[in-house]
């Protein structure tokens, strides 16, 4: 007979953490140069996250879009101790639609959120710098009625001046979830910070003291948003040589 006393793992609830990378043309030069130098740089960050939480096992699915759409991880989301990012290059479009008809392909228990142990809500992180080049709306409704996507923490960074703002604002269903970014140190900044402290939020758990909900983990991270923003604008001015987009 087991004892009381004997070591075993208690299984984890897996967070995967989605980013979707628009890789059109405009993206070309020092802004997919910090995108990709920023991601490779949060990944040992997210990685202690993962790594002092007990109750989430962290792992990272990513998707670029420019003329189609691309997973660059095809066989799913892989385990945060296992990824290593591969830096990405631009081609011409920004297909957004198809963008979001892939993620809500994979947002199901048949795909991407399928694990024994079950899901937090995902963490989706969207960067983009233009406008959708192909049909989006019904994509990105349908999209909305995925119910991981509902209750998933989303945030979309819009790089530069040319951002659809309006178009990140229905994506993440609330205008304080779109960040504008305008020089490559405050997108380094904001990708790390993103990165690290939406996964935090969203892998705690609910317990019977502190009931922590899908609805709690949203107000967190748009408050943690608001005091990085607050924190930015204190900071002196970009140096001379990131004179911004």
């Amino acid at each position: 007979m087991a004892g009381l006393t004997d070591d075993f793992e208690i299984p984890r609830k897996t967070l995967v953490l989605f980013f979707l990378i628009d890789t059109s043309g405009s993206m070309e030069g020092e802004k997919i140069g910090a995108v990709n130098v920023a991601i490779q740089n949060a990944i040992p960050d997210i990685k202690d996250v993962a790594e002092e939480n007990a109750d989430a096992q962290i792992k990272i699915a990513a998707l670029k879009f420019s003329d189609f759409v691309e997973w660059l991880t095809p066989d799913g989301p892989v385990d945060v101790e296992h990824f290593y990012w591969n830096f990405v290059g631009v081609e011409m479009l920004t297909a957004f639609g198809a963008a979001c008809r892939a993620l809500n392909e994979k947002l199901s228990t048949k795909a991407f959120m399928a694990e024994a142990t079950g899901c937090f809500a995902p963490v989706i992180i969207l960067l983009t710098d233009g406008q959708p080049s192909d049909e989006w709306t019904r994509p990105l409704a349908d999209l909305k009625q995925n119910r991981w996507f509902k209750l998933a923490i989303k945030v979309a960074l819009a790089i530069g001046d040319d951002a659809d703002k309006n178009v990140l604002k229905q994506f993440t269903g609330n205008p304080e979830t779109v960040i504008e970014v305008k020089n490559q140190a405050k997108l380094k900044a904001l990708i790390r910070f993103v990165s690290v402290r939406a996964s935090e939020i969203a892998s705690k758990s609910s317990n019977a003291r502190a009931a922590t909900t899908d609805d709690d983990k949203q107000d967190d991270f748009v408050e943690a948003l608001e005091e990085f923003e607050e924190d930015w604008g204190a900071d002196p001015a970009p140096a001379a040589d990131d004179e911004g987009w």
